[in-house]
């Protein structure tokens, strides 16, 4: 598709990443541009790897494009394709929003860190005294950074190998973040913290489900599709508050509208009810 062509309409953002077939983005911002009234906007999503990025960067008009969402893997390789970007970008050395311009200035940030705070928030938790990371990926890393505003003591970070348990320790020391590794084998006795964050893959923490305590804390499952995760059905049975990867996708989803389009607050639940419908579907 030639993204420079012209078209119908005023301004553009769009999705990139790959894959990019399964991504929830397109819905929820465009729920978001019908509940703002922007007729004229448009949002795509395209599959693009690291090594097409620069390519596709340069074809846009910085006056039509307002910005982009970015998914794996482009997170980490659009930093140096960038003008500047933000502290929270650069805490964590990934970017999923690029807002363009007139005069083509490409500017980064991270509205996942921002958007787990928000989400942990409208479930009313605000402040924890310890934590619990099960995984060590990307979002891991975010998920520290958030922790790092909320969490006034240890976090215990349950990893697999030792190279993945050295990026944590590593993560934690930039965050400011007193992380302790412990083997993945031992991650049921995270499920006792006063929070746990999975962020891992699908299926990756299933096998906990048996182990919830009576009276758990609260869990923040990262994924949202199939949902809930047996995990997350575990945990809901006993009362206790789940946030899902759907909180976070809508949370971080609605900075990056309020970003694109200068307009604010975007429209949460309308955005929300937008991506719950196409995940029913």
């Amino acid at each position: 598709m030639d993204t420079t062509a012209e078209e119908p309409f005023t301004r553009r953002a769009a999705v990139l990443g790959s894959p990019i077939a399964h991504s929830l983005s397109p819905v929820l911002h465009r729920a978001a541009y019908a509940a703002l009234g922007l007729e004229g906007w448009r949002y795509d999503r395209f599959e693009v790897d690291e090594a097409a990025l620069p390519g596709f960067l340069d074809k846009l008009d910085p006056v039509q494009w307002a910005g982009l969402s970015l998914t794996m893997p482009l997170k980490r390789a659009v930093i140096p394709l960038l003008d500047e970007i933000s502290e929270t970008a650069a805490s964590v050395e990934a970017v999923n929003t690029v807002v363009f311009g007139p005069d083509g200035h490409r500017g980064g940030d991270n509205t996942d860190i921002p958007g787990m705070l928000a989400a942990l928030r409208e479930r009313g938790i605000t402040s924890v005294p310890s934590a619990a990371v099960l995984g060590a990926g990307a979002t891991a890393s975010s998920a520290l950074a958030a922790l790092a505003r909320i969490c006034t003591g240890e976090v215990t970070a349950y990893v697999r190998g030792p190279e993945r348990a050295a990026q944590m320790r590593q993560w934690g020391e930039r965050l400011g973040v007193a992380v302790r590794i412990a083997d993945w084998a031992d991650a049921p006795e995270a499920l006792h913290a006063p929070l746990v964050v999975a962020a891992t893959p699908a299926g990756a923490a299933d096998h906990l489900a048996p182990s919830v305590p009576p009276t758990p804390g609260a869990l923040f499952d990262v994924l949202y599709h199939p949902w809930p995760t047996p995990l997350a059905a575990a945990w809901a049975s006993g009362g206790a508050p789940v946030v899902s990867g759907l909180d976070l996708l809508v949370h971080q989803a609605v900075l990056q509208v309020e970003q694109h389009t200068g307009r604010t607050p975007a429209p949460l639940q309308e955005m929300r009810a937008a991506g719950e419908a196409a995940l029913r579907s």
